[in-house]
């Protein structure tokens, strides 16, 4: 794989900003290595171009490879080991919650594999928390949970306002949950997603009517204390939601 990098010559390191220039330099070269890796050119068990090919490639310094290699290394993608080269890892040792390769391995599911499996982990943690949230949950933040269902029922004609608003809904019914891993992770993987158009789809206004209908759900399952009830009307929503918008092959 030919990778395309033009700038000039790096000024000579001296106090102040400029010694942050390195770090943002190696950013560039993770994310076209991260890139190559993912998408399959740079293929598991093939060893990385040595240092000065990859420095004459990308116009930079040693030191700039050495930290980009340390940071693929960090998120699971190569291994170096000292005479025998970068070598580039399988998928299993990838650290698929790090929001640079989740977005890579987005941008490459063509078959929407890796989608299919986050919305069915975003489903699993999604019903426990609503089901916490009906359980746990406070009447302030029950009261704030109905106030983002009532903003999405006045934005239905909207699919952009709608979808944003639709995150802050599910925002603040994990919120009510108490349950911070599980909102940590499913606030990752989401975020990333929905920077995939096969994932957001296009919403039409019958769409984001049903949509907020199953919320209505989800919301007064919470609001009745009904933590069974509001676990499975999530669990309804996500998927029904996923298989309305999911690219057909």
């Amino acid at each position: 794989m030919e990778y395309l990098f033009w700038m000039t010559s790096p000024a000579p390191l001296t106090p102040g900003p400029t010694l942050r220039r390195p770090a943002r330099l190696a950013d560039v070269v993770v994310e076209s290595l991260l890139d190559g890796v993912v998408s399959g050119d740079l293929p598991e068990g093939s060893t990385l171009p040595n240092e000065p090919a990859l420095c004459a490639e990308f116009g930079v310094s040693r030191t700039v490879i050495r930290e980009a290699v340390k940071t693929l290394e960090e998120k699971g993608l190569v291994k170096a080991r000292q005479g025998l080269g970068t070598t580039v890892l399988g998928q299993d040792a990838w650290n698929l919650l790090d929001p640079m390769v989740l977005a890579a391995i987005v941008r490459h599911d063509d078959q929407l594999a890796v989608l299919d499996q986050l919305v069915s982990v975003r489903s699993a943690l999604e019903s426990q928390m609503a089901g916490q949230a009906a359980a746990l949950g406070t009447m302030e933040q029950k009261v704030s949970i109905r106030d983002a269902w009532t903003a999405m029922a006045a934005q239905v004609a909207d699919a952009v306002a709608f979808a944003d608003t639709d995150v802050e809904f599910h925002e603040r019914v994990m919120l009510a949950s108490g349950n911070r891993l599980a909102r940590a992770i499913v606030r990752t993987v989401h975020a990333e997603a929905r920077t995939s158009l096969r994932y957001v789809g296009h919403p039409s206004r019958a769409d984001c009517e049903l949509s907020n209908a199953q919320h209505l759900a989800v919301l007064e399952a919470i609001e009745a204390g009904d933590a069974e009830s509001a676990s499975e009307a999530m669990t309804n929503h996500i998927a029904d939601a996923w298989s309305r918008r999911r690219p057909r092959p």
